[in-house]
Order: C-alpha cells, then structure tokens, then sequence
C-alpha cells in the first residue's frame, strides 16, 4: 500500500496512518502535519533521542515559531522534516506535505519535494552557497532541477527578478557574481532568492538572521515577509531570539530537551505563558524598549542527558515550582483552563498564566546597587580616557606591496572617558570600528595617532616597563568565545594561576585566590582540576570572567561577552556582571551588537559609524530620545518580545550595506544611507555631502553629529507589519 491511499478501517491502517485517523487530523487548510515525529542517534555512549513526539499543522500562509535553548530539538525537527539528516538516524512518526508522506522517502524522492514544494533557509549562508559557482548559476541551478523544459533566457530572467526581489542593488549584473563577493547579509538575500524561486508552499528559516548585524537582520526579516506575500508559503521559523518571532509569528512551539512543553497562538505565549521553561525564557531577554531595570530571570542549570530517557518532568531539575508529584511521570501537553488550542506540558498549568510574577518564582536577585551610583559622574576618576584616537591602515598593490594606493580609516579620532563604577558600551554595524579602538586600548602603543589614558598612566610615556606592566594589571579582557579564549590543555586552576604567576604572586596566595575567584563568578571551587571543555558553555564564560578579575582590575573590557550564549545562559551572566560591577567597583567598556543587553547593563553609550562617534551620551537618554537617524535605525532594528509593540511599532530599514572605510562618502559619512537625507530638499543636500557634521550638544550627557536630526524620514524606509493572530493548531 502507497504512503499516500488511506485503507478502509483501522485495522487495515499502518501505525503512521493510524496517526492521521485517531482523533489527531490535520485541518483542511493545513500544508505540513507533522505527528509523533522522533528522532534518535546512536552515539558510542548510548542513543539519544534528540527529538520526542513532536506534533503540529501548518496552514497556508501562517508562520510557526519553534524557540527553546540549544539542543532542544529545533534545528533536528526541521532537517528531519526535509529529509537531511543521516542515513544512520532513526526517524519515525509522519511528516505529510499536502497529504504526501515524506517520511520513508529516499533521498532521489525527497528531491521531487526539496526546492519545489518545501525550502529552507539555513543559518549561515556562507557555507550553504557553493564558493566555485556564480550566484546566477545557482539560482538557476535551483530552477532548473524542478523546471528541466523552461529555456535559459527565462531561468535567467526569473533569476533577475529573484535578486530584485530580495533587495540586491543591480540584480542583472551580480548574477555574475560568486558568493564571497557579497557582505554576510546579501549572502542570506541570495539563499532566500534560491529557497522561494519555486513558489514553495512551506519555507523553513533555521535562525537565518544569528550571524547578522541588527540592521541587516531587520532587512532579511522584512525579505522573509516579503517572499511569504509573493509566495503565499506557509514558514517555520526557528529562532532563539524571543523578540523576532514575536514580531513574525501567529502561533509558537516552545521545545524543551526534544519535546514540546508549550504550544498556542503568539499572544497565548507572550501574554499567558503556563510552562515554567516558557515563563523562565521570556524573563530572561533584556528589552530594548524599557528603561525601568530589573534583574534578569535565571534559569538554574543545564537541559538534560537525551542519552536516558527523564524519569518525570524534563524540566524538573532546573524548575522553581517542582514537587514530588513532578518527578513520577513526564506531564502530557494537554489543554490549559482557557482552552483555544493553548497547550502546556506542566501539572501546575493552570495555577500560572498572566498574573504570576516569573521574578518571584525563579528568584531573580535584586537589582545591585554600586556606592559610586550615589556620587556625581563628574566627581569620579577616570579609569580610561581617549582622545583623538585613530588607528588608519594603508592600503598597498604592486609586487612589492610598496605603491600606496589608498587609506583605510578604522578609526577616526575617538575621544570619551569612563569613570569609576560606569559601563560604557560602544554599538554599530561590523566594520564600524568597535573592535578595532579595543585593540587600540589593549595595544596600548606609545607610536599610535592619539592618546590613551588607564588610570592615570599614559600610552606616550616610557610603555616598555613598570608602566605597561602596571596597565595590564589595571586592565583585563572578557572575549566573545570562551572555548577558544582558554587554553583546553590547562585546567582551570592553570588558566586563573597564569596572570597570578605572571605578577609574582606567592603559590599560597595563588590558591587562595583561585578559590575565592571560583566562588565569585558562582562556580564550585572544587572544580578547579577540570578542563575547560568539561564545563557548559556559561560556565565557561564565568571562567574567562573570573581570569579577567584575578589580578584585580579597576577596567575590564568586554568584547561581545554573551552574543555565543543562550538567552537563559546570558540572563545569569549579565546578572554575574552586574553584581560584580557593584561589589567590586568596577568599571566596564563593552562592545555588542545586541543593544537590548546594552540598554540593561550599560550607563553610557557611543554609538559608530565608518570609524567615528555619531552619538554618545547617558544611555537612557540616547535610547528614549535618539538624535541621530543611524542611532534611530539602529534601535528599530532590534526586535521587542512583546507582539503588540511589534506590530505597531516602526522599524527604519536602511538601505544597502555599510560603505568600506576606504571608499566613506565625503561630507557626512552617513549620508548615501541616511533615510532623512533621502527626504531632503536639494538645498539641503549639499550641505550633508560637502561638509562633516560634528559632535553637539542634545542635553546634560548627548551629543550627537546630524545637521537635520528633526528631519522627516523617507517613507519608503518606515516599515510597520500589523500582524494578524491566530489559535495555534
């Protein structure tokens, strides 16, 4: 019997259409049913079951947010559903694509169905796009596969309108153009360009916007959009960001160690959560848009071992609320009291819902107080000055690299301080210089164009002696990836000893001050004797920030401190870093792209652009009153986890990608993408494209650089997206 011929009775049905008859149909308007879909590996340790009877429809034209923390299941239950995973992994359940079964296929029938009824978008485009072929010769690779009989001047032509249509500037000529020819955020255009050139009636986006700057990820979600209206496709959109698919989504599956714990329509989630795991996640994301503080909710611990199945709930080892009750049985995902489809994998559902108070349960602490909040920001001393920085790199050709042929400008002449007790962060697009002033700092070169002060000492005086070696200790580093950050040949007790060891410290002090550093940054201290890969990533994270304190800085310098970590992961270590910051009086310089954690930790804010400072001030008052229409993109960009904010709130999609600082436009270098000057008059255009505006006074702390901030912007650039919700399935 064919996979897609129903039998007459029960008894003559498989176990997989049995699925489909038992009380378990999907509705008429349904494109994707997925029923009971699990998923096991076998490993040398035993088998995991990555993915635990997983249930839902998709309808035509809706979107489905799948969110949950790494290792959850999301990402396994997308490639099982396009038939990519392994040959080895055992896959059972049903996945039906408009009544087709599609499990059990072989790869040759997968590939009638892949690319032509259902797509996907995968997170890094990077390695999805062939690097020896033209971007043309892929797209119409993609066309021709489903359309063997249609001639190349039409495929070529569809490919055309393909780029058009996801925002590539001169689609005709780029055709020719091969992948690393594109910046990360074209690249991500182009994958959508090949996903919907078929008219597919499901689109899988598997975090396609992870890897990409804010105002680049606003673009490629608003592509997102655009190609479901043009397709009418009906998408999977799978995200760890809480905020995006509150903006794109009708209903949401949260998964937990492989099984969803909660399901129902996108306000069901925001607004009336009934799973702890869904209440812990929504505490956990700093917001954007608010300036009142509270401490973020943590969640406790790690998602479970799949290698044995949990004896009771899976979230039990890490819930507030658990019981006894909890630990004898894995809860069912059944109906909560205010049925609608809202499902709730918990015993307690319906005890939760919109009044419980998530920072109660989870016990988030207090918001610290440092006591240099208390004192005059200009009374304090400064811990970090910079004035007139600028790191410019030549650019060389010829042979013998000696003909010079232009000059990069990387940074341009920064100048700020940070006081004592003050976390200042510094925002703006990849390749606007962020990274490049930290290494400037970090450098601390007495030849360099400017000067840079550490409390007190100076970068022009004697910097090959005590005085460099008394910077290093005023001065520690946090980087972005903790794995590559610690060495995997040292124990952790090596890794905390060596800037001890560095400075002399006697071998008694150094033990007592590993395990005071231990307790510090709340890890066990009889932990020390394990290596680095023996810990979660956060705990890793708490490692490299335990170094950075060992030698007792005053500045610690933070490059992207929780961009690698999971929203509940990173809840904890913001909470860390700022009870650090209050206990310890430190002072902090951050670089991140995520300006919602920046809002929540920092007291200042620059914001860059090409190399230079466009903003800066008090971060609540550039956050509530932006001046600079860059800072005003910047914080439309970011989504909020709030649906009702998302669907009337304006989001300014800038247009094209951030200018090389070889080529930066004269007069105001923000100007060939500014949506208010693409409103001006003529008049006024000259003057943003003859001269460079610089740094004024907006009040008591902001300052921004913008001839025409009260400008009216380009309409053509305003999006907003009045999202129509739904009952989950």
């Amino acid at each position: 019997m064919s996979a897609n011929s129903m039998p007459n009775s029960v008894e003559e049905a498989t176990p997989v259409e049995r699925l489909h008859q038992a009380g378990l149909s999907a509705p008429s308007d349904t494109v994707l049913s997925v029923r009971d879909l699990n998923v096991r590996f076998n490993t040398e340790n035993g088998t995991v079951h990555a993915v635990r009877g997983v249930d839902f429809d998709l309808r035509a034209g809706k979107t489905l947010g799948i969110v949950g923390e790494s290792g959850s299941g999301k990402s396994v239950t997308s490639m099982a559903i396009m038939g990519l995973l392994p040959e080895t992994a055992q896959i059972t359940g049903s996945v039906r694509l408009h009544g087709n079964e599609l499990l059990g296929l072989s790869d040759k029938a997968m590939c009638k169905y892949r690319g032509s009824d259902i797509a996907m978008v995968f997170q890094d485009p990077l390695s999805s796009l062939t690097p020896v072929y033209t971007v043309g010769t892929q797209i119409i690779e993609a066309l021709t596969v489903h359309n063997p009989k249609v001639s190349k001047k039409a495929k070529e032509a569809r490919a055309v309108e393909l780029l058009g249509m996801v925002g590539i500037p001169s689609p005709a000529a780029r055709l020719k153009s091969f992948p690393h020819e594109f910046s990360g955020g074209m690249r991500q255009r182009v994958m959508i360009a090949i996903a919907i050139a078929n008219n597919p009636r499901v689109l899988i986006a598997d975090e396609p916007t992870t890897a990409l700057d804010v105002t680049i990820q606003a673009q490629v979600l608003e592509i997102l959009h655009t190609a479901q209206e043009e397709t009418g496709a009906a998408v999977v959109m799978i995200t760890h960001d809480l905020g995006v698919v509150a903006g794109m989504a009708d209903d949401i599956m949260v998964m937990y160690a492989g099984k969803p714990v909660e399901t129902g329509s996108v306000d069901d989630i925001y607004y009336n959560p009934r799973m702890p795991y869904t209440m812990g996640l929504l505490g956990a994301v700093p917001r954007v848009d608010v300036s009142q503080k509270t401490s973020l909710v943590p969640i406790n611990g790690t998602p479970p071992n799949l290698l044995n199945a949990p004896m009771g709930c899976s979230f039990a080892p890490r819930c507030p609320l658990v019981t006894d009750e909890c630990l004898t049985a894995e809860p069912p995902l059944e109906i909560v009291d205010d049925g609608d489809g809202h499902r709730a994998a918990c015993i307690r559902s319906n005890k939760l819902g919109a009044g419980v108070d998530v920072h109660e349960i989870f016990k988030a602490p207090p918001v610290p107080e440092s006591r240099f909040d208390l004192i005059e920001r200009t009374e304090r001393k400064k811990v970090l000055e910079l004035k007139d920085v600028k790191k410019h790199f030549p650019l060389l050709k010829g042979a013998l690299l000696k003909k010079r042929i232009g000059t990069v400008k990387a940074v341009d002449g920064l100048t700020f301080d940070i006081r004592e007790g003050e976390c200042f962060s510094i925002v703006g697009e990849s390749g606007c210089g962020k990274t490049t002033t930290l290494l400037e700092i970090m450098e601390f070169n007495k030849d360099g164009d400017g000067e840079v002060v550490i409390s007190g000492i100076s970068n022009k005086e004697d910097s090959t002696g005590k005085a460099r070696t008394a910077m290093r200790k005023e001065l520690q580093m946090v980087f972005q990836d903790p794995t590559g950050a610690l060495d995997p040949r040292f124990t952790v007790y090596e890794v905390l000893a060596e800037p001890l060891e560095n400075l002399g410290t006697p071998k008694a002090e150094i033990r007592t001050r590993i395990m005071e550093l231990m307790r510090l940054v709340g890890l066990q201290p009889d932990h020390v004797n394990r290596f680095p890969n023996q810990f979660s990533g956060g705990q890793r994270q708490r490692v490299g920030i335990a170094r950075a304190l060992a030698v007792n800085p005053k500045l610690v310098v933070l490059d992207e401190p929780v961009s690698a970590l999971d929203v509940s992961v990173q809840a904890g270590v913001i909470n860390l870093l700022d009870k650090l910051r209050a206990e310890l009086g430190l002072s902090y310089l951050m670089v991140a792209h995520d300006l919602s954690v920046v809002r929540h930790i920092s007291n200042r804010v620059a914001v860059m652009y090409l190399g230079k400072i466009v903003e800066i001030g008090d971060v609540d008052s550039v956050f509530d009153n932006p001046r600079h229409p860059y800072t005003r993109a910047l914080l439309s960009a970011i989504p909020v986890p709030d649906p009702e904010v998302e669907r009337t709130r304006e989001r300014i999609i800038l247009q094209g990608d951030l200018p090389t600082p070889l080529d930066a436009p004269k007069g105001c270098n923000f100007s060939s993408r500014c949506p208010i000057f693409a409103a001006l008059p003529e008049a006024k255009r000259k003057k943003c494209l003859e001269v460079e505006p610089v740094l004024e006074s907006a009040g008591a702390d902001q300052e921004f650089a913008c001839f025409y901030p009260d400008g009216e912007l380009d309409s053509e650039m305003i999006v907003v997206h009045d999202v129509e919700t739904s009952s989950t399935n």
